[in-house]
């Protein structure tokens, strides 16, 4: 799919973007483009990745201009540049929009305007049913780029996807680290909720759900990964067990717009979700502005429940054991 392509990487840098890099570093590709603003962890990658297939951009999303000039010549765009943390998008709402909503509209725009093939957003269980300013940001986001693929699929031009994935473990954010550190400097452990619920993803999972919908998606498809879940009550047990220790724990209670659960697909959505074994596929929703198809007519839905971190399958300590050893815990 990728032999002698060009695929640019907004805020590369990040996990997914070493993730990718990883995974495609030795393949046929000509050439990734790591577009991102911090020059910091570009000087950093292009030390540890040492590599010509490799370039790197400075700029950010938020600025059309630095944009358009980093998507000259590219073919795909894996649209990753958001502002994540759920407390500090809290505090600075317009700085999420800033980046979230109006940095994507500049992205898809830069592709359609240079005949991008194909562009992936990567979105977040936090657009569902969101409750803080992060997921607000990344819903609008979702919007924006379904309300764009509908005019690109009537011109047969750039194919824009969504896909929306939980929690990565021992990603950028990821409590996970967080609980490591306090182990491994024998602090007692900070637990907002053990009994709260997060899917359990890997990065190499999220790679291969952008692929997926890379190979499978039509202009408009939103994709979610079937993914297990654990309470961090489970969490906290698995690692303590791996590192063997018998620190303590505290309870802080929630932080600024956290959820007790994730969820992946709301109900509403999973009414026309098409289960496709690993995964989910979200259509577009094709109807227009003409209010008679659904005020007048409307469509009849069936009993169905929401995809969330709370009904999917739970994993017990040793089963989150096993995965966290797929990223070298312990």
């Amino acid at each position: 799919m990728f032999k002698d392509k060009v695929l640019m990487i907004t805020g590369g840098t990040g996990s997914f973007g070493n993730a990718v890099l990883n995974r495609f570093i030795k393949s046929e590709i000509k050439k990734i483009k790591i577009f991102s603003r911090d020059e910091k962890k570009q000087d950093d990658m292009r030390k540890k990745y040492h590599n010509s297939k490799i370039e790197f951009l400075l700029g950010d999303v938020r600025e059309q201009n630095s944009v358009n000039d980093a998507v000259k010549g590219v073919d795909y765009i894996f649209h990753a540049a958001a502002l994540k943390q759920v407390p500090s998008c809290e505090f600075f709402p317009l700085q999420a929009v800033e980046t979230n909503v109006l940095g994507t509209r500049n992205v898809l725009d830069a592709a359609i305007n240079n005949k991008v093939k194909k562009v992936i957003c990567l979105s977040t269980d936090k657009a569902v049913y969101p409750i803080n300013a992060m997921g607000i940001s990344k819903a609008m986001m979702e919007k924006v780029a379904i309300a764009k693929s509908r005019n690109t699929k009537v011109e047969n031009t750039t194919q824009i996807c969504v896909t929306r994935y939980g929690n990565v473990m021992a990603s950028r954010g990821s409590v996970i680290p967080l609980f490591v550190e306090q182990i491994q400097n024998k602090t007692p452990i900070t637990v907002t909720d053990p009994t709260m619920t997060r899917f359990m993803m890997t990065l190499n999972n999220a790679v291969d759900l952008v692929l997926y919908a890379f190979e499978n998606g039509e202009s408009g498809d939103l994709f979610v990964q079937k993914s297990p879940a654990a309470t961090i009550d489970t969490l906290v047990k698995a690692l303590l067990k791996i590192y063997k220790s018998n620190i303590s724990v505290n309870i802080i209670g929630t932080r600024h717009g956290e959820k007790d659960h994730e969820v992946l697909c709301s109900r509403e959505e999973m009414f026309h979700a098409l289960d496709l074994g690993e995964y989910y596929k979200i259509p577009a929703d094709k109807r227009d502005l003409n209010y008679d198809n659904y005020v007048e007519k409307g469509i009849k839905h069936h009993d169905v429940d929401e995809y969330s971190s709370s009904n999917t399958n739970i994993l017990d300590v040793d089963e989150l054991i096993d995965l966290l050893k797929l990223i070298n815990i312990g």
